[in-house]
């Protein structure tokens, strides 16, 4: 599904150059649960920006789904991402001016999910997260726990096909933590591909490999070929 070559991102600052990513070599295949660990400051974010197409300031190759994704157009990334990539966001990027209910019906309206089908599959996300009495409200109602619950929800509700996810338990209590992780192991069963950034050793093992960065380097080994 995804492969990356010699992927970088460069800062540039008045001290100097600094690479956020260096040289980093990447294989994830259909089906593949992949965990992204490391220290703070090691790149986690930055890779997961890269692979979510949020960020094309950097150099190297991105193949997904057998796009070139390094030769696409602003726009046709953007298509990309918005047809086949759900992303959960470690600072949740909920629509403020928009309801709970409305922020999970914009990913289907994106897939081109017509709107009578919609509320349907809205209605079961918002059931299944138990925020059912939050649909109606704005993101700044709700607490920290809750607007994770919904960008979780949000990242799930058109079932892509790779799910990327920033810490998604960040904010969760212990019971809600398991209850999302158990999420994202019935769906990776189901075939969804899962990479996540996590402390968790905990979360860490509902996936299948886990791939180690350091100061922008991964460990070698750890990328190409599982």
């Amino acid at each position: 599904m995804i492969q990356i070559r010699n992927l970088e991102k460069v800062f540039k600052s008045k001290a100097g150059l600094f690479y956020a990513l260096r040289r980093i070599d990447l294989d994830v295949a259909r089906g593949d649960f992949v965990t992204v660990m490391g220290p703070a400051g090691a790149g986690k974010s930055t890779l997961l920006h890269a692979l979510g197409m949020l960020d094309s300031d950097w150099t190297g190759e991105y193949t997904f789904l057998e796009s070139a994704v390094h030769t696409l157009s602003p726009k046709a990334r953007l298509a990309l991402n918005k047809r086949h990539i759900g992303f959960v966001f470690q600072q949740y990027h909920l629509l403020d001016d928009l309801t709970v209910y409305e922020n999970l019906d914009i990913p289907l309206s994106y897939r081109d999910v017509k709107k009578s089908e919609r509320a349907g599959i809205v209605a079961d996300v918002l059931d299944r997260f138990n925020i059912v009495g939050k649909k109606d409200l704005f993101p700044s109602q709700l607490s920290g726990g809750q607007q994770q619950l919904v960008a979780v929800a949000r990242a799930v509700v058109a079932k892509p096909e790779l799910i990327i996810a920033d810490e998604p338990t960040g904010n969760l209590h212990s019971t809600q933590a398991k209850e999302i992780m158990e999420l994202f192991r019935k769906l990776n069963r189901e075939g969804t591909t899962i990479v996540q950034v996590t402390h968790s050793e905990t979360n860490a093992a509902y996936g299948n490999r886990v791939v180690q960065l350091k100061d922008g380097w991964m460990e070698q080994g750890s990328g190409v070929g599982g």
